[in-house]
């Protein structure tokens, strides 16, 4: 099992969920909203070596978390994930916009500067504005879309910009989001949960369960549900590839 975007970290009982985590994923990126969470949260799950935390300060709460946001830019050459960063530009969230953009172009700026990250990106209503600041920043490292929900022009420069694409249960069911993957390479796409904020049958999904994806992908691109599977393996087993180019 694999999950490239969960915020493992904020499930209710996620000391509880851990273990389990640890024994049934193969491998879990954790995605943190402040750069404090991730200094706790590294603590919490160091033991696991299947699990990685990375390092993020989100855009809803560049406001309020803003006075992390030297530690942040300090923190970058201490991992090689950072994540949850991007741009929000949905209307509860304009009146932050201008900080926003501050720190997630000062990060990817800061990702180039040390050799390349692996960096998951929340780009809602604004991945013009993101696709801009990794194009200005070409050698920031590995850039994955999660939850890409923008245009279809806007995903076509996305992928000839040859970024990946973490896709979630709930995503694929929906009709809009059907349609976008259906345009994705299928080596560009991987799978994620965001839970605890991503639910199915009123309950969040579980980091186990990202990898549910391929029954639907198996449907989207008339391949065997084995031959999906082979597929996404083989794109996470390029992108731990593609990290071997960072310094650290």
């Amino acid at each position: 099992m694999i999950d490239l975007h969960s915020h493992l970290d904020l499930y209710p009982n996620a000391l509880e969920l851990l273990e389990r985590v640890g024994r049934e994923n193969r491998f879990t990126l954790v995605v943190t909203t402040s750069p404090r969470a991730w200094l706790a949260t590294t603590q919490v799950f160091r033991r696991y070596n299947n699990i990685k935390v990375a390092l993020g300060l989100h855009p809803e709460v560049a406001d309020k978390k803003f006075n992390e946001f030297d530690l942040l830019l300090s923190s970058i050459h201490k991992t090689n994930f950072i994540g949850e960063v991007g741009i929000d530009g949905s209307a509860r969230n304009l009146n932050t916009l201008e900080k926003q953009e501050l720190i997630f172009k000062s990060t990817i700026r800061e990702c180039e500067k040390v050799g390349g990250r692996v960096i998951s990106i929340h780009s809602r209503d604004a991945v013009s504005k993101v696709l801009t600041t990794i194009r200005t920043y070409e050698n920031c490292g590995i850039p994955i879309l999660h939850w890409f929900s923008g245009s279809v022009e806007e995903l076509t420069t996305a992928i000839k910009m040859g970024c990946y694409f973490s896709i979630n249960p709930v995503m694929i069911r929906g009709e809009k989001g059907r349609e976008l993957i259906s345009r994705i390479p299928c080596n560009l796409i991987l799978p994620e949960s965001d839970g605890p904020f991503v639910k199915m049958a009123g309950r969040p999904i579980m980091p186990w369960e990202a990898m549910n994806i391929c029954s639907d992908l198996s449907r989207i691109w008339r391949m065997p549900i084995e031959s999906v599977k082979d597929m996404i393996e083989e794109n996470f087993k390029k992108l731990l590839q593609g990290m071997s180019g960072f310094s650290r």
